[in-house]
């Protein structure tokens, strides 16, 4: 398993704070229309019901994301955690990006759960990891976005650096057709679900719908 550990300054502002990491072995494929029948069948039905009930500021996990962002003083309007984009998505109609096999399980894994969650290409990762928070200054280039300022955001950094966050990755260690070996993480600001069933079924998603193999799952307090 990757080594990875959070930091003081977040457990200073969300003490609860946990992620639970899948490591696994895959052949990242283009995609795979199962996984699109299944969501349109089940994920954005279930969905778009939910939401007719719950603003979606106040869904399970959401809530307490966006409490935290405001506790390391980031705004969780304009900086929402992928999670809560990914559902508003889905609210307006827009539907989700068909990217790959891997980000695409990853984005339904988020939505079963309401975690963020963020996939990583191992070979592109550099010695320990360790989730923090973004000083001033520091930025990065999003995936699909113009350069993103992470200070005061929770940010995961190696020794090159930050290269992905609960709300927007770097292109740095983002998934590709060449990916072999990935790192996906639920970024769990709760502290009270259980974290343990979720990965679980994120490992089901991801042996089902993107081949993966040799998953191995742990979580991190």
């Amino acid at each position: 398993m990757i080594s990875l550990s959070i930091g003081a300054d977040i457990k200073a502002g969300c003490p609860a704070m946990r992620i639970g990491c899948l490591q696994y072995q895959v052949k990242t494929e283009k995609i795979n229309p199962a996984l699109w029948d299944f969501m349109r069948e089940n994920t954005f039905i279930a969905l778009l019901k939910q939401m007719e009930e719950t603003p979606v500021t106040q869904l399970p996990n959401v809530a307490e994301a966006r409490t935290a962002y405001k506790a390391f003083g980031k705004d969780p309007g304009r900086y929402r955690v992928s999670s809560e984009a990914l559902y508003r998505r889905i609210k307006q109609g827009k539907g989700l990006y068909k990217v790959n096999t891997v980000v695409d399980v990853n984005n339904l894994v988020s939505l079963e759960t309401g975690f963020s969650a963020g996939s990583y290409d191992i070979a592109q990762l550099h010695g320990a990891v360790e989730f923090r928070i973004g000083k001033p200054g520091e930025s990065y280039q999003g995936i699909g976005k113009d350069t993103i300022n992470i200070e005061s955001l929770p940010v995961l950094c190696d020794e090159q650096g930050p290269f992905g966050s609960p709300t927007s990755d770097s292109v740095r260690a983002m998934i590709t057709l060449d990916t072999t070996e990935v790192a996906t993480l639920l970024y769990d600001f709760t502290g009270t679900g259980d974290l343990e069933a979720m990965l679980a079924r994120a490992a089901q998603q991801f042996a089902s719908f993107a081949g993966a193999t040799n998953i191995e799952t742990s979580i991190i307090k």
